[in-house]
């Protein structure tokens, strides 16, 4: 029978910031995919426990996400590239991020210099709109199974399970 083996997707996690920090090229297969994705999620859950409990936490979770955006991208680009589709597509969810903060940062000098900038809010809520769309369309890219054999981008991922299996036990001896 198999158990989740905890160490190995956390040992997934770290390798994948530690060995492939900005590595865009080549293919990974979904359950390896997937235990990073909880993993990363699981930490940030963390993370914004102790930001909610520290006087810095904004600056805290904030920390975080920019730390591991690149490994992130990186591994959705990899996720992406072994359904046969280029893995700049994983670019997307930076695009309306970045447009956002841009145009919050506009809004703000525009407030504080001529009074103005609440007229800039249905832009930035189809801004939103436009993120989750962007997220969307990742997941449902991420989700779909790789392509057969090798790709453009390489041979077929080396099947990865967060499985250990166990050894059965012998009857103790009497």
């Amino acid at each position: 029978m198999d158990q989740i083996d905890i160490n190995k997707i956390w040992r997934n996690f770290v390798d994948t910031i530690t060995n492939h920090y900005t590595d865009f090229n080549g293919r990974v297969g979904r359950p390896q995919f997937w235990y990073y994705v909880l993993a990363y999620v699981v930490i940030g859950i963390g993370v914004a426990i102790v930001g909610s409990i520290v006087a810095m936490g904004g600056a805290l979770r904030g920390l975080y996400a920019l730390l591991l955006f690149l490994p992130s991208v990186g591994m959705t680009s990899r996720r992406i590239q072994d359904t046969g589709r280029p893995g700049t597509w994983a670019w997307l969810l930076a695009v309306p991020v970045a447009v956002q903060i841009l145009l919050a940062m506009f809004v703000v000098f525009a407030f504080m210099t001529f009074g103005i900038g609440l007229i800039f809010a249905p832009l930035m809520g189809l801004l939103e709109l436009a993120s989750l769309a962007a997220i969307v369309v990742i997941i449902y890219f991420c989700a779909q199974p790789g392509t057969a054999g090798s790709n453009a981008y390489g041979a077929p991922p080396v099947p990865w399970t967060p499985t250990s299996a166990i050894s059965p036990t012998a009857p103790p001896a009497i």
